[in-house]
């Protein structure tokens, strides 16, 4: 659903894999020419940023704003193309998907994030570690779809602080050194999204349930459950549509899985415009990956189906053989806002869905506060177990008051 929308902005991913041979009698695409984008204000020459309040494009410089068209008009999500799977895999996708842009990798994640091309040091977003490295090019698949920051930075800040203030046993001033110890900084992760049919045979066995009467051991009887077991076969089919897969091993996948659900209704057909003023991670985990994660994905759903056409009380799966066809995929852009900061010389890293402010991350522990908990508990059962002697059974139910006198409870 794409008509060809403007170039793609310098972000950085890995290429697909080099095909292992080539139908004859066709060319390879030639490679398209490096790009890098910049977007002046047409009122004083500064660069406008994407300003996900507003919307638009605003200038700091001056206050100057300017809308984002897209390929069919402003946001425009109706002309978002899948891409053929199989012309992927085989480098056989038209040059116009490919692009080159300059990247920056880091020896400590392997984060591959864009950098104009006069920087050659910088710090990355995803671990804090400095990177210093030549700038290299990379030819990948273009980003056919972008959903932009809802959230700006100091709503995403926000989002953070509240989530850290509500972490049991985090170290006194975490919250205060988080907010305070550097800025957050907005990056587009990478996705791929497939859609297949699916048909898959099944074979496996069907459990119902039946009651005999037994003997209870009294003189009487007593009803028992039993299973009449039967085999069954079959096949079922369904149309899987935008399956998400993670293209990136920058953070911890428990955490980015958990910055779900994402609402791809909001998608829009990718313009660079989108990025000015934040930056692209590029895709480490390869189109066939990704794929083959996505069919575990689509696996689990099917098995859910196999089990209500078997029927019955029980359902056993022996075998299952999914084929999927007609596979497409589209590479999209989805918004994160990324805290990686040190604290007593050990790195964490938050991470807040630019879209909804879900927050996930690491946390350090306090070990004097868990420690101090354990002795409360420690004492408070040692309370507890004092009182029920007193007051329990087997207690005398007596306590001497400072008076001298008895008091006998009733």
């Amino acid at each position: 659903m794409d008509p060809g929308g403007p170039q793609s902005a310098p972000n950085f991913r890995k290429p697909p894999n080099p095909p292992e041979a080539r139908p004859h009698g066709r060319r390879p695409a030639p490679a398209p020419p490096t790009e890098e984008h910049r977007f002046p204000c047409d009122n004083c020459g500064a660069d406008f940023r994407f300003d996900p309040e507003a919307g638009r494009l605003v200038c700091d410089h001056c206050g100057n704003e300017q809308e984002i068209e897209g390929p069919g008009g402003p946001w425009d999500n109706g002309a978002i193309r899948e891409l053929d799977f199989r012309d992927a895999i085989e480098n056989q996708l038209p040059a116009q998907e490919m692009e080159e842009t300059r990247v920056l990798q880091c020896p400590n994640c392997g984060a591959q994030v864009e950098f104009s091309a006069d920087i050659h040091a910088k710090e990355c977003p995803f671990c804090a570690t400095p990177v210093v490295t030549d700038t290299g090019t990379h030819r990948h698949i273009k980003p056919k779809g972008v959903i932009p920051f809802k959230l700006d930075e100091e709503a995403a800040r926000d989002a953070m602080t509240t989530w850290l203030g509500k972490l049991w046993f985090a170290p006194n001033g975490l919250k205060e050194y988080a907010r305070k110890g550097r800025k957050l900084d907005g990056i587009y992760s990478p996705y791929w999204t497939f859609d297949a049919d699916t048909n898959t045979r099944y074979s496996g066995r069907r459990g119902t349930y039946y009651y005999v009467s037994v003997p209870d051991g009294k003189g009487g009887t007593r009803r028992e459950r039993r299973v009449r077991w039967r085999p069954v076969s079959g096949r079922v089919s369904r149309f899987f549509d935008d399956v998400l897969v993670l293209a990136s091993r920058s953070l911890p996948k428990r955490y980015t899985d958990r910055l779900a659900p994402w609402n791809l209704s909001e998608l829009d057909a990718y313009a660079p415009e989108f990025l000015a003023g934040f930056r692209a991670e590029g895709y480490t985990v390869d189109l066939q990956e990704g794929k083959d994660e996505a069919k575990e994905i689509m696996e689990q759903t099917i098995r859910q189906d196999i089990r209500r056409d078997i029927g019955g009380d029980l359902q056993q799966i022996t075998q299952m053989h999914a084929q999927l066809s007609r596979v497409t995929f589209k590479h999209i852009l989805l918004p994160v806002w990324l805290a990686a900061y040190k604290y007593r010389e050990k790195s964490y890293r938050f991470v807040v869905n630019g879209q909804t402010g879900k927050v996930q991350g690491e946390r350090p522990y306090s070990a004097w506060k868990i420690a101090f908990a354990v002795l409360i508990a420690l004492i408070l059962i040692a309370g507890g177990a004092y009182l029920y002697s007193v007051y329990g059974e087997g207690g005398s139910g007596q306590l001497l008051p400072a008076g001298g006198l008895s008091l006998e409870t009733k």
